[in-house]
């Protein structure tokens, strides 16, 4: 059925095309290009009315499952205008075969993973001029999937919607590549071994923000959550995995259940693995941290994730005192992370993982 799939195209009025933002004016998230790709899903027809067309708004029932028992999942991935002015996806498969993991636990349909990659070329080619040329700058796509049966009780729904929108973005955190300061959680938790903590689905978000408002009014960036049994031994941030360089070993908590796989996560170890670097995957407690931190060993923090790419951490908050990280500095390895994967993202550098997907 998948291989039947049709995608028309809706063309936009040259009249209704939208004013792109100004370079200095992307933020993130904030704008979005003129079209969308929509499809849908039902028991009786699986994938079908697979469309590139306007983004616009949805009418959706009040009933809509999505709004009553949160089946919704998302994904997000960049793509670059780089070498030669040419237009890259970075691991975008990575991306659709985690999203049809967080399918299969959340109860939802898989998506075509190959077939969506390519119907995302081109709606990335369709709407080249929205990739900014800006240095830093990229365009955001958030696939999503969303329960759209009208109906009441705690079933998985027989209806669904799939769909893909971009926003041209500039960095996600108004430091850039500089350190961030981070709160550790030890009162909420993120999720639990067994639950849904190691799928990207809309949930988890939602219980984050009530403690990312806390962490914004100590004057933190980001929230670093600890376990949920004991309290004690480090996760993930909210929007990004986390690394430690303790004593020049790359430490960074294992995928256990209860934390996200990231695909940048996966690309560091890679990276810092083939250059020679002790990555480790371990427990790591926060004491532990702290300890090493205390007596001058911890060299540097990052955090890894799709929309900050590496995200150095230069203080870290927990139990109301402040623990500065390498003098508030970035540190040599996030920094040397940073520029490989945005070379090798962009087409500047070899690729010899074959990540980078090129755009017609």
């Amino acid at each position: 059925m998948w291989e039947d799939l049709e995608v028309a195209l809706e063309k936009v009025p040259g009249d209704k095309l939208k004013k792109k933002p100004l370079p200095d004016k992307l933020g993130f998230g904030v704008h979005f290009t003129d079209y969308m790709f929509l499809m849908q899903w039902s028991r009786e027809d699986g994938w079908h009315d697979a469309k590139i067309c306007a983004k616009e708004e949805f009418r959706l029932d009040p009933a809509a499952m999505v709004f009553h028992y949160g089946q919704a999942i998302f994904e997000g991935l960049k793509a670059y205008r780089g070498k030669d002015d040419q237009l890259f996806l970075f691991r975008p498969k990575d991306n659709f075969e985690r999203m049809n993991n967080s399918a299969v636990r959340m109860c939802m349909p898989r998506i075509p993973q190959e077939k969506i990659v390519n119907i995302l070329k081109s709606l990335i080619y369709l709407e080249r001029e929205w990739v900014p040329r800006a240095e830093g700058a990229s365009i955001y796509i958030r696939p999503t999937m969303i329960a759209v049966e009208p109906t009441l009780g705690v079933k998985p729904s027989s209806r669904y919607y799939f769909y893909i929108i971009m926003s041209p973005v500039g960095a996600y955190y108004a430091e850039g590549c500089n350190p961030t300061k981070i709160y550790v959680s030890d009162q909420y938790v993120r999720a639990v071994k067994g639950g849904v903590g190691n799928v990207k689905t809309a949930g988890n978000y939602a219980a984050s923000l009530y403690m990312s408002e806390i962490a914004k009014k100590e004057g933190c960036t980001q929230v670093l959550w600890l376990d949920a049994c004991e309290h004690k031994y480090i996760e993930e941030v909210g929007t990004s995995n986390i690394f430690f360089k303790i004593d020049g070993q790359l430490l960074t908590p294992p995928l256990e259940g209860s934390i996200l796989g990231g695909i940048t996560r996966d690309s560091v170890i890679k990276l810092a693995s083939s250059w020679g670097v002790d990555v480790v995957e371990r427990r790591i407690a926060i004491d532990e941290v702290l300890k090493a931190n205390g007596e001058g060993r911890l060299q540097e923090v990052f955090g890894t994730g799709t929309a900050a790419v590496i995200s150095p951490v230069g203080e870290l908050f927990f139990k109301d005192i402040s623990y500065r990280i390498n003098d508030g500095r970035t540190g040599e390895l996030s920094s040397r992370l940073y520029t490989e994967l945005q070379s090798i993202q962009k087409g500047f550098q070899d690729d010899p993982c074959k990540w980078v997907v090129r755009v017609g």
